[in-house]
């Protein structure tokens, strides 16, 4: 399986998506799903992560047949969270030597 390049932060589609096809502020979606507006703002603009309590909140606020689910925005997160560490430690990455394909092989 390949690396999506550059995934988006998954506040950045709740910013850039969501809200705008709801109609909604940000100080009405954070009322909406129960948190400060401060909170909400931080994860839209990808200063915080969805956190499985948020991704919680979105799964029932959306509901899981509308894009909602929480597995759905934490794979999101994951996918960005993975793509930014490996920008920053492709050069370390680079020293770690892989197990030899024998090293796997069960002992007889």
């Amino acid at each position: 399986m390949t690396r999506m390049h550059n995934p988006p932060h998954p506040g950045e589609t709740l910013r850039d998506d969501v809200l705008p096809a709801l109609g909604l502020s940000v100080t009405d979606a954070a009322a909406e799903l129960g948190v400060s507006r401060v909170t909400l703002s931080r994860t839209l603009n990808g200063r915080a992560a969805v956190s499985p309590e948020m991704a919680l909140r979105l799964e029932r606020w959306m509901g899981a047949d509308h894009g909602g689910r929480a597995e759905v925005w934490l794979r999101m997160q994951a996918a960005y969270d993975l793509w930014q560490a490996e920008k920053v430690a492709r050069a370390e990455l680079k020293r770690i030597k892989p197990l030899a394909p024998d090293r796997f092989e069960a002992p007889a």
